[in-house]
């Protein structure tokens, strides 16, 4: 057993994560409070890169540091979860096209989808310019992207 916490792990092509819900999370009507699927959908996305080899804290020690930002954000609500719930965020990098990523992702409860996400992130220089990826992230990356790849 470690005291480390968890990055999740890779089905497939699907990177999951677990999350909690905690009272910290919710609304006074006991739901999770809307703009907190968003903290839960970076959380999947960050987790996913770390499980690939790709550290956050590495890209800003690069020679030519690297960030990301997020351009477009679509989500679409089903159903809420609830203090307590045991959620996973699932998460699936469609393709690399120029400086962006599009990612698709879910916050699931035992199997039902509550909450869907399309996300557009951009690789950026740390002056706010965009800026391709680097060839070992495109490496590492790579090998889980769904669709028209990199």
């Amino acid at each position: 057993m470690t005291d480390q916490p968890t990055a999740g792990r890779f089905d497939g092509l699907d990177h999951l994560l677990p999350v909690r819900v905690y009272y910290e999370d919710t609304d006074f009507t006991g739901l999770v409070y809307h703009a907190n699927y968003v903290r839960y959908f970076e959380r999947g996305r960050s987790d996913f890169l770390r499980l690939a080899g790709v550290g956050h804290a590495e890209l800003l020690e690069q020679d030519e540091p690297l960030a990301f930002v997020v351009a477009e954000l679509n989500i679409r609500y089903a159903k809420p979860a609830r203090i307590d719930d045991a959620l996973v965020v699932r998460t699936r990098y469609e393709a690399i096209r120029g400086p962006r990523l599009i990612i698709r992702q879910t916050v699931e409860r035992e199997g039902e989808v509550l909450c869907r996400a399309d996300v557009t992130a951009v690789c950026i220089h740390l002056d706010g310019r965009p800026r391709r990826p680097t060839k070992r992230l495109v490496a590492l990356v790579g090998p889980w992207l769904s669709g028209e790849g990199a």
